[in-house]
């Protein structure tokens, strides 16, 4: 197939990719109307996520889920290039949110000075030849089978730090194996003394862990259960996925982030705090620099806005949040739009891989 052709059709499926399918939350005037019009908003929103609430805890939530209802209508009536919802968070705080599902990460859970280049064992020479697109999800890829597994839910257990390094594997694992493989999360948050379970860990040191144990399992032989069990109980019989060692890429360096990218996922921490409401479009901001949650890049891109002034490059991003959040699991952050050399949501200041020869 000409390249041309190949191009116009990996635009066609990025756009289907990171399009949500379903918007079941989407509020109108009519919805904000009325208490009454608020509370059926509020009971379709409880069984849409699958929310129980005891009816002293339900009276109080709703006082702040038609707050947020409010706020995100009058956001969405603007004209910034991505929207918010009444997604998984749709009656908590942004307080509350934070402390049932923020700071999952430790930027820097081992201290030390900052690495450059080379971070652990093996070498890996980044993609030079940067293509305008790139979507590890796709199955054609780079001639290859897709490399990114279903988006997963890690629920109220702080565990992005292990969803964010499993998901690197099993991209690399898949680019060079042919064989895309889920694996197992719950080993890291059980077997992992790095890290601290569901309070917090570093992917990072997780990706350490799997280096230096000889692997990790599969999700089949050991399921996520969203908790730490007792004891470890990954077993040597167990079939393993290896690395060959851990690949930095260097800070505030947004090429560089993109060469690998296009080699492969790529574990990032980021300030989660402004887009935990996200539900599509290319996010812009504002966002800090509280850098408490990982995620994998699986891709980058350009908006496909026909006015150049709203045209924006982004950053495709696999959450842990599970599908119904963002766009199916995932948001595209824009890319070359952060205020300082950091990046947008600090994306650039720590990003690291797996190397698989």
């Amino acid at each position: 197939m000409p390249r041309t052709n190949v191009m116009i059709l990996l635009m066609a499926v990025v756009l289907v990719a990171t399009t949500p399918a379903t918007r079941p939350m989407d509020i109108t005037d009519r919805d904000l109307a009325s208490k009454e019009s608020l509370w059926a908003l509020y009971e379709r929103w409880c069984k849409h996520y699958d929310v129980g609430r005891n009816l002293s805890d339900k009276a109080q939530r709703f006082k702040v889920f038609k707050e947020n209802a409010r706020m995100i209508h009058d956001f969405n009536q603007g004209d910034a290039p991505y929207k918010l919802s009444l997604n998984l968070f749709g009656d908590m705080t942004d307080e509350e949110a934070e402390h049932m599902y923020g700071r999952c990460s430790n930027s820097r859970p081992e201290g030390g000075k900052q690495s450059q280049g080379q971070f652990t064992h093996g070498v890996v020479v980044a993609r030079e030849n940067l293509p305008m697109y790139v979507d590890w999800r796709m199955t054609g890829y780079d001639q290859r089978p897709s490399a990114v597994t279903s988006v997963k839910t890690q629920g109220r257990c702080g565990a992005c730090w292990a969803f964010a390094a499993v998901a690197a594997v099993e991209g690399i694992n898949s680019i060079r194996t042919r064989n895309l493989v889920t694996l197992s999360a719950q080993q890291l948050i059980d077997c992992d003394k790095g890290s601290s379970a569901c309070v917090g860990g570093g992917a990072l040191v997780a990706l350490k862990y799997i280096y230096n144990h000889g692997g990790i399992t599969t999700e089949a032989n050991y399921p996520y259960v969203a908790y730490k069990h007792k004891y470890c109980l990954v077993s040597k019989r167990n079939p393993v996925i290896t690395i060959d060692g851990i690949k930095e890429v260097p800070q505030n360096d947004e090429v560089a982030l993109m060469k690998a990218v296009a080699t492969q996922p790529v574990v990032v921490v980021v300030d989660p705090n402004a887009f935990r409401r996200y539900e599509g479009g290319v996010f812009v901001g504002p966002c800090g620099t509280d850098r408490t949650h990982s995620m994998t890049v699986v891709g980058y891109g350009t908006n496909d806005d026909h006015d150049p002034k709203r045209r924006i490059d982004y950053w495709i991003i696999k959450n842990s949040w599970g599908p119904k959040w963002g766009e199916n699991g995932y948001i595209r952050m824009a890319r070359g739009a952060g205020p300082t050399k950091e990046g947008l949501c600090s994306i650039l200041m720590q990003a690291f891989y797996p190397v698989k020869n």
